[in-house]
């Protein structure tokens, strides 16, 4: 009985979403009535779209197998952890997160957004509405994941071995909270359109939305990145798969929006660009959406779905991505562009910024979806791979790594560039002393190595010498000094904080790449080989028993250079209920840098063993992690929360006389 209580609800959410679409939209010149009304109809969506949730969360976790979904992807042997994540690990269930993170925006919207005019509250929750009903329809007419089957199976079929991880259970809801966050970017796009409310008070608006969607987004990209590392078990941490590209294109758009609608909101520049960054950026997150569940694509991130769902979520991306630009269209004439500045600027750097990041994204799409367009025109496959990606889009973030330390450091309108080279020459010398050095003590050879060194270094040391020039470091005493810089606006430190970030991933990027060490070989227990200093002892394998697999395990002891000496586990494990094997790697951590193990297939009486030392490889991901860290930290800027009241100043009396 609860699973259609489940589906009822999902239902009258998407009644619910359609009536305050058509009403939204009808009504939206009806001041805070119509208001209210949307208000009210975002937070009973969101209670029903959770309630939904609920119950199939509920149906996996009883191993519930009159349930259609739970059947396909649960088994009842399965961990707690992973029967919860197995409610996302298929087509039909992500369809409902996403929901769920969409009403759930919009909710916030309504709770936070009462400062906001009247009309375009309206025009957004309206928007935000719309969405709801198209997914929640395409849900529940074409991936009813409610959907019963009898008789009821004893047992299930288990979800992909892939997926039953924790990596998996973490990051598709912060990818999916990136990626459908954006849509708040969107409706107040669209709702700016409609509205004709395009100015300053917009962007404060839209930032602390972009921000909050760029940061989840980060985290999502990150972890699957380091998921893709560890779980997939070759080694690599990023491969320009087709749904990796996905992901990033929007993280790249989402990105020079934030740039963008700072320049709008400090200069009433770059109006036209922000809202056409604000539609790109979520048409680019639902064309990932497509990707995954259309079916032209074989990746392990894809859902298996059926042609025929694909085109219909192709049809709805056209209505939905054409209907917005056609409305841009309609209204771009008659949007003036703002204030001026000279090219030497902060905005002008923000705009060199844009440039090379839309650049960029264009390069990501055109690599992405070129061998997919010309397979469906003339039927011929190609495969565009790493090299296209390393070279092109290396060629284009290379300049803007160079002059990113610069942009914080120039005055809004017009500023002196000699002066801020010189504020940065501190920060310059450092990177090139740094450079030179390791590049002696690692033999670098010549490449584009030091060069990316160097842009590490200098993105990362411009980014405290940004802040040691706001405190003034050297130039007034100590004491002061360190009062300015814990005083700075939270928003300077988010920006030194996100840049330095960039610049840590840079270096963790070049150094894996450069100094990557790999072995493949053969040992039995019992032996061992070297591999950059370490060594690796095979001592012992056996079988053992899982919660719903048996593992081939692999007992290794690894003994660093300075003599340091771990143990390792690494596993080759067959799932009961499908028979699918799966790879666990041995990973341990020395500072920055790591030894990667896999154990391979036996081979009679020995194993095959893959052995990789990445140094500094850490970095990657801590640099990213820096990136969001930086965001969350300029979302505690109260400035940066729409509706949040000014703290009262506490009046102090006056003694009496």
């Amino acid at each position: 009985m609860s699973i259609e209580l489940g589906h009822f609800a999902l239902t009258l959410a998407f009644a619910i979403a359609s009536v305050s679409a058509v009403a939204g939209y009808v009504y939206w010149r009806s001041g805070e009535r119509i208001a209210l009304f949307l208000r009210q109809g975002a937070v009973v969506q969101f209670v029903l779209v959770a309630a939904a949730f609920v119950v199939l969360v509920q149906a996996f976790i009883s191993s519930d197998f009159s349930l259609k979904l739970a059947v396909e992807n649960s088994h009842s042997l399965k961990p707690l952890i992973f029967k919860i994540s197995g409610v996302w690990g298929n087509h039909e269930g992500s369809m409902l997160l996403w929901i769920l993170i969409l009403v759930a925006f919009g909710a916030m919207v309504a709770a936070f957004g009462r400062r906001l005019p009247s009309d375009l509250l309206a025009l957004v929750l309206a928007t935000q509405s719309l969405l709801t009903a198209a997914f929640a329809g395409f849900t529940l007419f074409t991936s009813n994941p409610f959907a019963r089957v009898f008789p009821a199976p004893l047992e299930g079929n288990d979800l992909n071995p892939i997926l039953q991880d924790i990596g998996l259970a973490i990051h598709p809801p912060l990818l999916y909270a990136g990626y459908v966050g954006f849509s708040i970017c969107f409706s107040f796009a669209v709702a700016a359109l409609i509205s004709g409310r395009i100015d300053q008070a917009w962007a404060r608006w839209v930032r602390p939305w972009t921000m909050l969607s760029w940061t989840f987004l980060t985290l999502g990209v990150t972890m699957g990145s380091y998921w893709a590392y560890y779980e997939l078990g070759w080694g690599g941490w990023w491969f320009w798969d087709p749904v990796e590209n996905a992901s990033f294109m929007p993280w790249l758009a989402g990105t020079a929006l934030l740039h963008s609608a700072l320049v709008m909101e400090k200069r009433n520049a770059l109006k036209i660009w922000t809202i056409f960054l604000s539609i790109i950026t979520f048409s680019l997150s639902l064309l990932g959406t497509f990707l995954v569940r259309s079916g032209i694509l074989t990746s392990v991130h894809t859902f298996a779905s059926d042609p025929t769902r694909g085109l219909v979520i192709l049809a709805l991306l056209g209505v939905v991505i054409g209907g917005a630009f056609t409305l841009f269209a309609i209204r771009s004439s008659s949007l003036r562009s703002g204030g001026l500045f000279a090219p030497v600027s902060r905005e002008g750097a923000l705009i060199l910024n844009n440039l090379f990041l839309a650049t960029g994204t264009g390069a990501v799409l055109v690599g992405t979806l070129y061998p997919l367009v010309l397979d469906a025109l003339t039927g011929t496959t190609i495969s565009v791979g790493a090299p296209f990606f390393n070279l092109t889009f290396g060629a284009l973030m290379a300049p803007l790594l160079l002059v990113l330390p610069f942009g914080p450091l120039l005055a809004w309108k017009r500023a002196d560039v000699i002066a801020a080279a010189q504020r940065l020459m501190g920060a310059a010398t450092l990177a090139i002393f740094l450079t030179i050095l390791i590049a002696a003590l690692n033999g670098v050879s010549i490449s584009l190595a030091p060069l990316g060194l160097l842009l590490g270094f200098w993105v990362a040391f411009g980014a405290v010498a940004d802040l040691i020039d706001r405190s003034k470091l050297g130039r007034i005493p100590l004491r002061e000094s360190w009062r300015r810089l814990v005083g700075l606006p939270r928003s300077a430190w988010s920006t030194a904080i996100a840049h330095f970030g960039i610049g840590i991933t840079v270096l963790g990027i070049v150094a894996t790449s450069t100094w990557e060490a790999e072995l493949v070989t053969t040992l039995n227990p019992g032996e061992s080989a070297e591999l950059s200093g370490y060594i690796i002892a095979f001592d012992s394998f056996g079988q053992v028993p899982g919660p719903n697999y048996v593992a081939d395990e692999g007992h290794f002891t690894i003994t660093a250079p300075g003599g340091d000496t771990r143990q390792l586990v690494a596993e080759r494990r067959t799932y009961v209920a499908s028979g699918m094997p799966t790879t666990e790697a041995a990973i341990e951590t020395y500072g920055f840098s790591q030894i990667y193990l896999q154990l391979g297939e036996p081979l009679d009486t020995t194993h095959v063993i893959r052995v990789w030392h990445k140094p500094y490889i850490t970095l990657i991901w801590l640099g990213a992690v820096l990136m969001a860290a930086a965001g969350a930290f300029s979302l505690t800027d109260r400035r940066q929360r729409i509706g949040v009241p000014r703290r009262a100043v506490k009046q102090i009396p006056e003694p009496a006389e």
